[in-house]
């Protein structure tokens, strides 16, 4: 089976401890199917650390496999938590900033 050339996944619930593990197979899925992912999280409503290191997961296996992973889409929730841990550049992805301080 060859990976398609790109795809496109909204995660539309919460990001957290409790969708941890249903969420890693997802994710890990959808990379295995394609060169490049585009992952749209503008409509995630809640994220903790769990939900991070699923995403800091997603990019090692993405590096690891020569694959690109592009977050195409970030909710005001993943924003806070890439700020607060001072992720936004580990992802590289263009990040719209609120005008909200």
């Amino acid at each position: 089976m060859t990976a398609s050339a790109a795809a496109r996944l909204a995660i539309l619930e919460d990001m957290t401890i409790y969708q941890a593990q249903s969420q890693k197979k997802q994710l890990l899925a959808a990379l295995a199917a394609t060169r490049q992912l585009d992952l749209d999280l503008s409509a995630v409503p809640e994220m903790d650390t769990a939900g991070l290191q699923l995403l800091l997961l997603l990019k090692r296996e993405a590096l690891q496999q020569g694959k690109q992973l592009t977050i195409v889409g970030h909710s005001p929730m993943v924003q806070r938590v890439l700020d607060f841990c001072n992720l936004a550049g580990v992802f590289g992805d263009p990040m719209l900033i609120s005008a909200q301080g």
